[in-house]
């Protein structure tokens, strides 16, 4: 059997976002989704996933972002510095803000931009994730696919990425056990093109691809099973109490 994730990143980063995760996950293959705690519309997120008990919630740490401005790399913003003391205070602040928000643990994390794929963040996430027996997004536990994006390496438009065509060669091409596929779709409002963020126009794509009834029937007839990290047999988390 294959058991598969379709993970959408950046729940809460806005209300047109939060839009297109719901209607990917009523309407298409999205099973999962990472929140983003420190953005404007998680609240609503969080809202929204209470009355959607079959979408598995994680956590979307959120430590800065990137975007490409005249062919460069440049800061957008950030919440924390390089210190592994801040970047470890900052994890925990929004691990804490999860649990406030959702009244649970996360079932998975990752982060924003998988800046945790690189050091000083990558020891201390990995030592949160085995603290809380979590899965961690590249540890191993599930195989991520990051293969359906809409963009090359340097922000420039990449749609052939993120075509009906290009999802259903990732799920022929998907290995006996666990993966998680990931995606980004949302809903573009006025406050999205105000943002700074780099991916906006792509999320629209996504979304139809997602929702496309050619993708949900190519799984119909396979050997596929659509689940969430909280069915992943590792992912089992001890006790904890929320505090004022």
């Amino acid at each position: 059997m294959r058991r598969l994730i379709v993970n959408a990143d950046d729940f809460g980063l806005s209300e047109g976002v939060n839009a297109g995760i719901v209607q990917a996950h009523e309407d298409g293959i999205v099973t999962s989704a990472s929140l983003m705690v420190c953005q404007r519309a998680a609240e609503q997120a969080a809202a929204l996933a209470a009355r959607l008990p079959r979408l598995g919630v994680g956590l979307h740490i959120d430590l800065w972002e990137s975007t490409v401005r005249d062919g460069q790399w440049v800061l957008l913003y950030s919440r924390t510095n390089e210190e592994p003391t801040a970047i470890e205070r900052e994890v925990r602040a929004q691990l804490a803000r999860f649990r406030q928000l959702m009244g649970r643990e996360p079932d998975h994390l990752d982060t924003h931009q998988h800046v945790h794929r690189h050091e000083p963040t990558a020891t201390v996430v990995a030592r949160v994730a085995r603290e809380l027996s979590l899965p961690l997004r590249g540890d191993g536990t599930v195989r991520y696919v990051g293969g359906f994006y809409g963009q090359d390496d340097i922000g420039a438009p990449y749609p052939e990425g993120i075509t009906v065509e290009r999802m259903l060669e990732l799920l022929d091409s998907l290995e006996p056990g666990w993966t998680e596929i990931g995606c980004h779709p949302g809903h573009v409002g006025p406050n999205d093109l105000l943002g700074g963020t780099m991916y906006r126009f792509e999320r629209y794509r996504e979304v139809a691809t997602l929702c496309d009834a050619r993708v949900r029937a190519r799984l119909t007839c396979s050997d596929v099973l659509l689940t969430n990290f909280a069915q992943v047999p590792a992912a089992t988390a001890p006790a904890w109490e929320v505090r004022d």
